[in-house]
């Protein structure tokens, strides 16, 4: 009985805190999960709430439930709407509350997908108080389901972490009934929250544990489901061969228990991984494959929309496999002619419009080229409105709007653009709105209106700072890219900002919003590599008098950089005006010439070049205040060049400043080293294993056992050496010993791409994900925090322009206060000499100095000691805290 009031009162008591919710929340959005997670999506809840309910009650009642779950099924949401209300009065008419609340429940998803919110929270608030009386409070399968769609609908309001907390409370209700098919269709919504929350690792692991429930059960569709889901977050999470795997594992279960539908969602997943790894060739079997396994029209025509944009892509592809995207192109057309109405339908018209775009030809080519388009998305707007779709709806006017920008009918493109942004702030779905703001943005731009212009665009950013990691899971049928359309947004605000009004001089508080923006772009872009939201400062203390901060941004026709000088904060501004393919050459060919023992002429022209670019301007400025640091936020290919080697003429920028890096100084919080101390655990190969795959590529590093004694000698040092170094003692030391340094002496690689960015160990490599996991489990343990994380030996990827994201991705995970490693692998007997006079400069007893000025004098002592190029010293970077 204690137990049973227990329970009545912890409802009372949440659904209580749901009415504050109610009140107190803006809303967010993302984007549908039902329709936008494609091949990872579970059965739609309207048949998972009825399903296994048996409901006595007016034969009409039942009639129009069943009428309800039709057209919602079929895409048909305003008729289902209407059809369930009238449902939900009948079975109120005969007095049965539970199949009323069934059918609210059911009517509360419909709403959800209409984007009417505050209808359904209205329709499950009244599902789940009908429950709680009809069961006395009593926990019971229909209020565990209405809990579901409670959960489906916080998500779908971007309220991620609410609808985590209502699932769980479901989960427990599952749990005591011993429902374990329910339970696991929970956790893997549950799951799927966690992805739209950006915690990828915490969605990984609750599958991992579904995946484990699911092994011990028979062959069924929910196994096939969690094990798609589960490979679709690997395949996310930078995994394509974990992914792989667990897919063809799916897709087995789904062949021997004859599933068409699951096996066709499974081989457009399989497709997509094989697309990421850029296996075009396998990724188009894929997906033709899926194309004639789906049972259903939409399902085929969404397989061979992936065949259609794959083969705009990759022409040679279509070339040999006789199979071209103008062959295609028909039957997709024929085929959505043949479809009635329905959300899918729509979207599925604007993929192919979107595709045609993306074309090179796209206005010559296919079919009718530009009156292609614009009929398949006028018919999608029509159905879209028919449908009383208003998300739909905005969708399709958007890119209408977009196609006329492109065709330079401004008038006709602002039009669309205002409509659909009217539509998408009215149903509040800011997944839509941030497109259709930054497009009102291009516009007013073009149209020479600045100032509405920026305020577009900024209304854009906030919006896109809602829905970034939303956008991260969602399926391709939505084609979004990081560098298409996220990057974009937040480096034309910033040209906006600093080319608007008076050339000669931008407004200081414009040069503030730029910086903001630099840094939500570097935090954006470290999220999307690692797959994970960051914890960021809102506030940076000016916590360093001596330190100048510089912002170069890379644009399409010039660079532009910012220096905040200390003290006062004062912010100038520098324009060059330069192409962006000139600046990026040029910074290739000096990485080039830095790589080599002996800089040639050419190669010191370009360092002053870079140096003429980012420093002179404000040579007198730092002079003036009495600068001692530098510290870059740097922008793209400005990472893979070491602004160490830079040159004045006379000098390395070294010889005269220290010199650290941050991604952005919301992400680490500079504190002095003084107080700490320094005491190492080291890690090191000096051999390698020949005849072990992962060593193959990589040679004897003789000196690293002399690096390690050195340190020895500096500081107290623990040493594992060739076969002591293992992922295993890794782990062991560093979750039990309290080391403020640890220095990994090995081989390893930076890369974009988080299976490639590694660390060699005696018994295989140690990922980017596995190596932060290993020290943030130190960090969550210790209340120490790792003051350094040294990496020596390490090199970026050869042909990645965005290698040193491998490295930042590190810096940023480790949970260390800093990280020094290598731009490129250099001779281990310099490396030794530069470590022991870096670890000499820290440990000295005399005036204690900041890292990035232990760094510079060691840098300094080797140009001295008979290395002077800048192929032994330059390669050294310090990322994070330089104090």
């Amino acid at each position: 009985m204690r137990n049973s009031q227990a329970s009545k009162n912890r409802l009372l008591r949440r659904l209580l805190r749901y009415m504050q919710v109610r009140v107190r929340c803006l809303a967010t959005s993302l984007f549908l999960v039902v329709l936008f997670l494609g091949a990872a999506i579970l059965p739609t809840f309207a048949h998972v709430v009825t399903e296994n309910l048996v409901v006595q009650s007016l034969p009409d009642a039942n009639m129009l439930d069943q009428q309800g779950r039709q057209f919602y099924q079929t895409e048909q949401f305003a008729e289902s709407v209407s059809v369930w209300q009238r449902a939900a009065i009948a079975f109120q008419s005969t007095g049965d509350e539970l199949g009323q609340a069934m059918v609210l429940s059911n009517l509360s998803l419909a709403y959800q997908q209409l984007g009417q919110w505050d209808e359904a929270e209205e329709a499950i608030q009244q599902a789940i108080v009908l429950t709680f009386n009809s069961y006395q409070g009593e926990r019971s399968p229909i209020l565990a389901q209405a809990l579901d769609v409670q959960g489906r609908l916080y998500l779908s309001r971007g309220q991620a972490e609410s609808a985590v907390e209502i699932w769980q409370q479901a989960a427990d209700i599952y749990t005591q009934l011993g429902d374990e098919t329910l339970l696991t269709r929970n956790q893997i919504n549950q799951a799927q929250a966690l992805q739209s929350l950006g915690f990828y690792r915490q969605a990984q692991e609750q599958l991992r544990e579904v995946e484990q429930t699911l092994q011990s059960q028979p062959d069924s569709a929910l196994k096939v489901t969690g094990l798609r889901s589960l490979g679709n977050v690997l395949r996310v999470m930078g995994n394509p061969e974990g992914a792989q795997q667990v897919l063809q594992q799916s897709f087995a279960i789904a062949e021997s228990i004859s599933d068409s539908q699951s096996m066709s969602d499974t081989l457009l997943s399989l497709g997509d991984v094989a697309r990421t790894q850029q296996d075009y060739p396998a990724a188009l079997t894929f997906y033709q494959r899926a194309a004639e396994t789906a049972p259903a029209p939409l399902p085929r025509i969404s397989a061979q929309l992936r065949q259609f944009s794959l083969l705009l892509e990759d022409e040679q592809l279509a070339s040999e496999r006789g199979n071209t995207a103008e062959d295609l192109f028909p039957q997709i057309l024929q085929q959505l002619a043949d479809l009635p109405p329905s959300r899918r339908a729509v979207y599925a018209r604007i993929n192919l419009a979107e595709s045609m775009m993306g074309s090179r030809d796209w206005e010559v080519g296919i079919g009718q080229g530009f009156d292609q388009v614009i009929g398949l998305l006028n018919t999608a707007v029509q159905q879209a409105r028919k449908l009383e779709d208003s998300r739909a709806e905005a969708y399709a006017l958007g890119v209408l709007g977009q196609v006329n920008e492109r065709h330079q009918r401004w008038g006709e493109a602002e039009n669309l653009t205002q409509e659909a942004l009217f539509i998408a702030q009215q149903i509040n779905v800011p997944d839509l709105a941030y497109r259709w703001q930054w497009q009102l943005g291009r516009l007013l731009k073009q149209r020479g209106e600045e100032e509405r212009a920026i305020a577009a665009y900024q209304t854009a950013v906030e919006n896109l700072n809602l829905v970034r990691n939303d956008l991260l899971s969602v399926d391709s049928e939505v084609q979004f890219s990081f560098r298409d359309d996220v990057e974009p947004v937040y480096r034309e605000l910033v040209e906006l900002l600093i080319t608007s009004g008076n050339s000669n001089e931008v407004r200081q508080d414009y040069l503030e919003q730029a910086i903001r923006q630099v840094n939500a772009l570097q935090v954006s872009e470290l999220e999307n590599f690692l797959r994970c939201n960051l914890a960021i400062a809102t506030d940076i203390p000016q916590v360093d008098p001596t330190a100048a901060i510089f912002y170069p941004i890379i644009l399409p026709s010039q660079l532009a950089v910012i220096l905040r000088l200390p003290e006062t904060g004062q912010l100038q501004i520098h324009i060059n005006a330069i192409a962006q393919t000139e600046v990026e050459q040029t910074l290739d060919q000096l990485r080039q010439e830095l790589g080599r023992q002996y800089v040639s002429p050419e190669g010191e022209a370009l360092s002053q070049q870079v140096y003429d670019w980012l420093i002179r301007p404000f040579s007198s400025a730092l002079a003036a205040s009495n600068v001692e640091t530098l510290v870059f936020v740097l922008d793209a290919a400005l990472r893979n060049v070491p602004m160490a080697a830079l040159h004045d003429g006379q000098q390395h920028l070294v010889e005269q400043y220290a010199i650290a890096l941050t991604p952005s100084l919301q992400l680490f919080a500079p504190e002095p080293l003084t107080k700490i101390r320094l005491n190492a655990l080291t890690f090191g190969l000096s051999e390698v294993r020949s005849n072990f795959p992962p060593h193959q590529n990589f040679t004897p590093l003789q000196n690293v056992e002399t690096e390690l004694q050195v340190i020895q000698a500096q500081i107290p040092s623990e040493v594992f050496l060739n076969q002591e170094f293992t992922q295993a003692a890794l782990e062991e030391q560093v979750s039990t010993e309290p080391f403020s340094v640890v220095h990994l002496a090995t081989h390893g690689q930076f890369s974009s791409d988080p299976q490639q960015t590694f660390v060699l160990a005696w018994d295989g490599q140690i990922d980017v994900n596995t190596l932060s996991s290993i020290l943030q489990r130190r960090d969550q343990s210790s209340t120490e925090a790792i003051e350094l994380l040294i990496l020596s030996a390490c090199q970026t990827a050869d042909g990645d322009d965005r290698a040193t994201l491998g490295l930042a991705g590190i810096a940023v995970q480790s949970g260390a206060r800093s990280t020094l490693a290598t731009l490129w692998n250099i001779d281990d007997r310099a490396t030794a000499e530069l470590i022991s006079r870096f670890y000499q400069e820290l440990s000295s007893s005399g005036t204690p100095i900041t890292r990035a000025e232990a760094l510079r004098r060691a840098q300094v002592a080797l140009i001295q000691s008979g290395y002077p190029e800048p192929l032994f010293w330059s390669p050294y970077v310090l990322v994070g805290n330089w104090l």
